[in-house]
């Protein structure tokens, strides 16, 4: 895919950017690089690779992190934080309704 030079003016626009002819030429050739490498990475023939949990493993094989639990640390605090509220229901804030 690759883009023209209309294209870079109508997304300038569609931005809303004042974009001059010099810089739309500047934009188009980076976009287009941009595509041609995300081509090249689409390309690569990637079956049998293994999705990696960290990055790092790849380089340093079997990679053991220091990942800390996933238990909760603090105490359920809710209803101090909705005492202040003029309203609410089952845990959640109500609001007036503003879209019909």
């Amino acid at each position: 895919m690759s883009l023209t030079l209309a294209d870079v003016k109508r997304i300038a626009n569609l931005a809303q950017l004042d974009m001059d002819e010099a810089h739309a030429e500047t934009a188009l050739a980076e976009l287009n690089g941009i595509f041609a490498l995300a081509e090249q990475m689409q390309a690569v023939d990637t079956a049998g690779v293994e999705p990696l949990s960290q990055p790092l493993a790849a380089v340093l094989g079997s990679l053991s992190l220091r990942l800390r639990e996933d238990v909760v640390t603090e105490e359920n605090r809710r209803d101090d934080y909705q005492k202040p509220a003029p309203a609410t229901q089952d845990g959640l804030y109500l609001v007036p309704k503003v879209i019909e």
